[in-house]
């Protein structure tokens, strides 16, 4: 059965308000994920809002593709929603949920995929990832690692 979501959790020593100034500027995305190297605005926009735009620039060895974000929820300090799409065909939700904690924050990083059966192989061969769900658990902990690095530090 192939699993299309996952979540992972992790404290960060730093208040709410520089998690979500952090992980909204999504210029600097390039900072902690593994695979989105490199993320600009598009349409002219320059900082995150509900409806913006951006690309996201990813790598996975010798495999390189470019999708959309289209932000579609944010709370200051608590959540930043947006669909990976590609065209028109929003083939993903990712999300961060950040609660307060006497120490600094709990960040969530969540993802769905919603790619039909029959896309998956495809993409597959584009990303070089043929088992997504347990790829992006990995490398969704590995952000959050790293992301606590740069702002605790």
């Amino acid at each position: 059965m192939y699993i299309r979501e996952h979540s992972v959790s992790r404290d960060i020593a730093a208040p709410a308000d520089v998690v979500y100034a952090a992980i909204t500027d999504v210029t600097r995305m390039g900072e902690w994920s593994p695979e989105c190297y490199r993320c600009e605005w598009a349409d002219g926009a320059t900082e995150a809002a509900v409806g913006v735009m951006f690309d996201g620039h990813n790598r996975n060895g010798e495999n390189e593709w470019s999708t959309q974000g289209r932000i579609v929820e944010l709370v200051p300090n608590e959540k930043f929603v947006f669909h990976a799409v590609w065209g028109d065909f929003h083939f993903a939700t990712w999300g961060y949920e950040i609660e307060a904690t006497d120490t600094g924050c709990t960040v969530t990083q969540h993802w769905e995929d919603l790619r039909p059966d029959n896309v998956i192989e495809g993409s597959a061969s584009i990303s070089g990832v043929a088992d997504r769900a347990a790829y992006n658990k990995e490398q969704m902990a590995t952000t959050l690692e790293r992301l606590a690095a740069a702002l605790e530090g």
